[in-house]
């Protein structure tokens, strides 16, 4: 399912639209039915109009908060994926020659499609990725099963703790992916903002004169947004998650 926070330079554009028409709407409401004509009900108006923006910033401070966190979260993970799979690929040297040779083979294989998963954008490639990388895994079981299977031993259930953390990382990080700012929270924050620049419009008085009051609130809500859904991204912003500790492991397995 398309989802428009994944493509933060559209969150920017349409919040900066439609903020700023909610701006001119309410300064047109305001001049249609001609209100807040006495300094009590301007005093009134005020009370109501800092306390939505002051809930609108505490969304968007909560809101950017579990973006930082969600990104953190993702890093954490491809840390541990490139040290579960360094680990194991160590771990395969116990092995007879053989058996550690494959798995090898195979770990620098899986250590690829790894580093394209968070390297793509395409979702048609993903969709490759994942497919190629479910069949490694189950070599990769496959490969350390039937050592353990033929000399059960202690070693081989250290080895085989091993590719279970492997394979439990790669499904630890897709979670990761998945937990994204829910779209409730993107609608609430949508619904406060819009009721925000509609009371800002509202309340204005001498904005003909300086038409460009109109333009700050939008704007600084929009960068908001924008960086928001940018860092809530894994793969449609510009802040995203590098593989750089599962390059640098790639580049100090041996080629062969």
């Amino acid at each position: 399912m398309i989802r428009i926070s994944d493509y933060p330079i559209l969150v920017f554009g349409l919040s900066l639209v439609f903020l700023w028409l909610s701006a001119w709407i309410g300064s047109y409401l305001r001049k249609r039915f001609r209100g807040l004509v006495n300094d009590e009900d301007l005093q009134d108006f005020k009370v109501v109009e800092g306390a939505t923006l002051t809930l609108l910033g505490l969304l968007i401070g909560f809101s950017f908060s579990m973006a930082i966190s969600r990104y953190d979260q993702r890093k954490n993970y491809e840390e541990a994926e490139a040290n579960a799979i360094g680990t194991e690929y160590l771990r395969a040297d116990l092995l007879p020659a053989a058996d550690a040779a494959k798995i090898h083979m195979l770990l620098r294989a899986y250590l690829d499609d790894r580093i394209l998963f968070y390297n793509t954008r395409d979702s048609g490639r993903l969709r490759q990725i994942d497919a190629d990388t479910a069949q490694v895994q189950a070599n990769l079981w496959s490969a350390v099963r039937g050592p353990a299977q033929t000399q059960p031993s202690m070693l081989s259930s250290i080895i085989l703790s091993g590719m279970n953390d492997v394979l439990n990382s790669q499904g630890y990080t897709q979670a990761a992916w998945w937990n994204r700012i829910p779209r409730p929270a993107w609608a609430l924050m949508a619904a406060i903002s819009i009721c925000c620049n509609l009371l800002i419009g509202y309340g204005s008085r001498r904005i003909n004169a300086r038409p460009i009051l109109f333009f700050v609130i939008p704007l600084v809500v929009s960068i908001s947004f924008f960086l928001i859904a940018d860092i809530d991204s894994p793969r449609g912003g510009v802040i995203r998650v590098t593989p750089q500790n599962l390059v640098s492991l790639a580049q100090s397995l041996p080629s062969s």
